[in-house]
């Protein structure tokens, strides 16, 4: 199996069961032209997270780490009337670009981007007292991957999904010796996890276009 024949799969599936739309693809070619790196996850991830969430049924929703807002698209489309996403974006030429493709998509009544570490702007979102999340995805730095799942526990509820993006690191994550700091964080992520009672957690490896990686996928069962 190769790189090619995965980006291949992914296109044939991507053309049969998600389409295309004008408006993700604006999203992706607005970034790609202002030099955004094309970290994105794909089309059909992204419709992944659009039916996880209609599955689950949620109404509110926090994304860390925007890019250039096309995951936040894929999720925010999925949110009943009066719901609400808030993502959180470290790099403020990143959250420029996402909010001129929120603004085509027309979701500015649902998608609010705020501009900062997340370290530092999740805090505040507990101090303002937010209601709980039914769902966050978590695809940020991946060395602060710990931090970004304990504070989805805080900000969440019972019954609430995590999702963390990007946690095999194309096979690396076994690697016990890496001083690499993305696997290092999501080997200690998958360590914290391994002995938190509050969630039930499973993890996939996925290929495809972007290459050999997978996601982890959590549900709250008590509250913090």
């Amino acid at each position: 199996m190769t790189q090619e024949q995965w980006s291949a799969v992914d296109s044939y599936l991507t053309d049969h069961v998600v389409g295309t739309d004008p408006v993700l693809d604006a999203a992706l070619k607005a970034s790609a032209d202002a030099g955004l790196p094309a970290i994105n996850v794909a089309p059909n991830q992204g419709k992944l997270l659009h039916l996880l969430a209609v599955i689950h049924g949620a109404r509110r929703v926090l994304e860390i780490g925007t890019l250039g807002g096309y995951s936040a698209i894929w999720l925010a489309r999925a949110l009943p009337a009066g719901g609400r996403l808030i993502s959180l974006e470290a790099d403020p030429d990143y959250a420029e670009v996402a909010r001129s493709n929120i603004v085509r998509a027309g979701l500015t009544d649902v998608v609010e981007i705020r501009t900062g570490a997340a370290l530092d702007t999740l805090p505040k979102l507990a101090d303002e007292g937010t209601d709980p999340f039914d769902l966050v995805f978590i695809d940020a730095d991946k060395s602060n991957n710990p931090h970004y799942f304990d504070w989805a526990l805080r900000l969440t509820r019972r019954g609430s999904v995590i999702i963390v993006d990007n946690v095999v690191r194309g096979g690396a994550v076994i690697d016990a010796t890496s001083d690499e700091p993305s696997v290092i964080g999501t080997r200690r992520l998958f360590e914290q996890i391994s002995t938190e009672p509050r969630v039930d957690a499973t993890a996939v490896q996925t290929v495809g276009s972007k290459g050999y990686d997978g996601f982890l996928l959590a549900t709250v069962t008590a509250e913090v």
